[in-house]
């Protein structure tokens, strides 16, 4: 009987052995089954003695909050004009003069930014290799200022565009405000003497501004033309309805348009200091 459970005994031992050679281990995905899956298992990278942290799926969240996205990318925002058409400031007046010093605007300063200052800011844009948008940001400003000087005081008030005329006869004695139709401009005369002077345009053909001599008859600061319901500021009457007065249009468009008969002036500041100084009464000459 001994011999036999040697025999027996050996027979196991051989058997077992063939298994472990031929795989015949638990499936891990069920252990205790018996399940074969022919194929020994991957060997684990964990240290001996810790459990191997499991690698989450592509679809795991984690139960964590996304990571938030990068905002979205909106450009560079646009420069803040600091001028542009309709902007009447000294400022304005400045940026007129410091163009004129380059050849870019061909008339007196006026301090209204009208279309042909925006032409002119166009051409010393497209010069200076700037965006050409008329209007002046603060790259133009800054550039301009760094081909420029500061601008004297008769660079930015100067007399007029126009070169005066020859006092009419009548503009030599008293307090006048002499207009002359050949060079279009107004002259404020007090005994002979220019005290100062501005640009001035007239009536078109259909509407023409009368010739002769007048007197101020009544002033308004802030008036509206009852018939063609334009702003007269600054308005000075002088012969039935027609008035020396402030043209937005005329600091805007220049010689390019007409008034309805009055004789408008472009300059507001130089007006307005004239309006202070005219009493109904002085004597108007209008003249070739």
């Amino acid at each position: 009987m001994k011999r036999s459970s040697s025999v027996i005994n050996r027979a196991v031992l051989a058997a077992v052995a063939v298994a472990l050679a031929a795989g015949c281990t638990p499936d891990a995905s069920g252990a205790g089954t018996g399940t074969g899956t022919g194929t020994a298992p991957a060997p684990s990278s964990a240290a001996p003695g810790t459990a191997a942290t499991p690698t989450p799926s592509a679809s795991s969240t984690d139960d964590k909050p996304p990571s938030p996205s990068a905002p979205p990318t909106t450009g560079t925002p646009a420069s803040k004009p600091l001028m542009g058409e309709g902007t009447e400031t000294e400022q304005v007046r400045e940026l007129q003069a410091r163009l004129r010093q380059l050849d870019f605007f061909d008339r007196a300063p006026t301090g209204f930014y009208g279309t042909m200052t925006a032409a002119s800011v166009r051409k010393f844009q497209a010069h200076r290799g700037l965006p050409e948008t008329g209007s002046v940001d603060e790259k133009t400003w800054q550039t301009l200022l760094s081909v420029t000087r500061k601008p004297t005081a008769d660079e930015l008030k100067p007399s007029t565009t126009n070169k005066l005329d020859t006092p009419d006869p009548r503009c030599m004695t008293g307090r006048v405000l002499c207009i002359s139709k050949e060079s279009r401009t107004l002259a404020w005369m007090i005994d002979g003497q220019v005290v100062s002077s501005m640009d001035v345009r007239f009536g078109s053909e259909n509407t023409p501004t009368r010739e002769g001599l007048f007197k101020v008859e009544w002033k308004a600061k802030d008036w509206t033309s009852t018939i063609y319901h334009t702003p007269m500021p600054y308005a000075m009457f002088f012969s039935r309805g027609q008035a020396v007065h402030y043209s937005a249009d005329f600091a805007a468009r220049g010689y390019a348009g007409a008034s309805h008969g009055c004789v408008n002036v472009r300059d507001r500041a130089k007006l307005s200091a004239l309006f202070d100084q005219v009493k109904a009464g002085d004597k108007v000459v209008v003249y070739w």
